[in-house]
């Protein structure tokens, strides 16, 4: 019975530990595009076509998130707006820390992969972004 016991608590461990690994934190720069959001009660809801994106970038843990609207001509439009970032490590999770005049928030980083990001905020919503990939009129 003590090992089904020690057994269990290391399954409880391990599931609570996040896939994302220090050297993946990388992959967070570049243009992330929204692809859907799952709200806390399990329902989702898909997004087609989005107007801004998302665009990240770090340097040793620490830079900025910015919303950018992509044109035609594969230049990107900006109010200059930059919400400071952190990435931080928290109960074998990483998480951002944004940091702006307005505020102060966390998200939890669920997924972190090539052409995936799923964010987590505190109200248990959850954003799955795709790479965005620039205009092609060929």
């Amino acid at each position: 019975m003590k090992k089904l016991g020690i057994l269990f608590i290391s399954i409880v461990l391990i599931s609570c530990q996040s896939d994302v690994k220090k050297e993946d934190l990388n992959k967070l720069n570049g243009y992330w595009e929204i692809k859907q959001v799952k709200l806390a009660d399990g329902e989702k809801k898909d997004y087609k076509v989005n107007e801004t994106i998302d665009y990240f970038e770090l340097k040793d843990n620490a830079g900025f998130r910015q919303k950018v609207m992509p044109q035609f001509d594969g230049k990107f439009r900006t109010n200059g707006i930059k919400e400071n970032i952190k990435i931080v490590e928290k109960e074998n999770n990483f998480v951002i820390e944004y940091n702006t005049n307005y505020g102060k928030w966390l998200e939890e980083i669920i997924e972190l992969a090539d052409s995936t990001l799923v964010l987590k905020n505190k109200d248990n919503l959850e954003y799955t972004y795709k790479k965005f990939k620039p205009f092609s009129f060929k």
